[in-house]
């Protein structure tokens, strides 16, 4: 069911302009993070969650700045993502918090997680997090980002959205019209176009060709908080020899794999996604040397 939470949005001022979230539950702190994509925002990743998790979490639906929501800053998305999570947790006193990400904002976690261990108390993550291993790069998903990017129209959308699921069903009228409404939105095409455009994607291409950064996966050895994997099978934006890498690289990191599930986990896996990543959630962290 897709639960509409009266009141919950809410908004913080921060030194680089003002973040703006839902929040519902109480008990620990959860922070839920939102990926990327045409018309995309936190409350629509995770609006027919929250309900659940907030029964045992302090929950908060971050929307990351330049998405349509809060107030956009300069830089790439993925790094003024990371950053705004920790604006986010200072302006709000939390010291350390258990997240939950979505593609985009799965790697916002582990990103965060590498530089912040103590902010991150545990990790899960939905696809996105890895390096294509045996599937093609850009992927399928991928590359009808790119198409929009570079000529949004209304059609492309819905190629896009029905690539995301394995069940088209999923894919309503309603929703299709709502991410066409946010796609709109100057500032949302902007970051958009910054991560998937033809330009942009050649650009950071050649960036790293050129660059003595090692890319972000390949240090996920310093990410040391227990993390949850969660993929599906069917997943054509990140396929699913993605996670191969960081399973084999985060020092405690599980994985569970969604038979007949696309890209979107929480909504076409919801009630198993939110069974497994709440026992994993709960799930005490054994104590070393006990």
């Amino acid at each position: 069911m897709d639960v509409t939470y009266e009141g919950t949005k809410r908004e913080v001022a921060t030194d680089k302009g003002v973040l703006r979230y839902h929040e519902a539950g109480e008990g620990p702190p959860l922070l839920l993070l939102h990926g990327s994509g045409i018309g995309v925002s936190g409350w629509r990743n995770y609006r027919g969650n929250l309900e659940v998790f907030a029964e045992q979490f302090h929950c908060y639906i971050l929307e990351f700045p330049g998405f349509g929501v809060s107030d956009p800053v300069d830089g790439h998305p993925v790094i003024t993502a990371s950053s705004a999570v920790i604006r986010f947790m200072d302006a709000l006193g939390i010291e350390s918090a258990a997240m939950v990400g979505n593609s985009m904002g799965g790697v916002v976690g582990v990103n965060v997680a590498m530089r912040y261990p103590d902010r991150v108390s545990k990790l899960v993550t939905i696809g996105g997090v890895g390096p294509n291993i045996f599937s093609q790069n850009p992927s399928e998903g991928t590359r009808l980002l790119q198409e929009f990017a570079d000529g949004p129209t209304r059609e492309k959308l819905v190629r896009w959205l029905e690539c995301m699921v394995y069940d088209r069903s999923v894919i309503t009228e309603e929703r299709i019209e709502e991410r066409w409404e946010t796609a709109s939105d100057p500032a949302s095409h902007k970051t958009l176009a910054a991560m998937y455009g033809s330009a942009a994607f050649a650009a950071q291409q050649q960036m790293t060709a050129n660059s003595d950064v090692p890319p972000y996966w390949s240090m996920m050895h310093k990410v040391q908080c227990p993390t949850l994997l969660t993929w599906g099978l069917d997943d054509r934006q990140c396929p699913p020899d993605m996670p191969m890498v960081p399973m084999r690289l985060i020092p405690n990191a599980e994985l569970h794999v969604f038979p007949n599930c696309g890209h979107w986990v929480m909504v076409e896996a919801k009630e198993a996604f939110e069974r497994i990543a709440l026992e994993f959630l709960l799930r005490s962290v054994p104590v070393a040397g006990g």
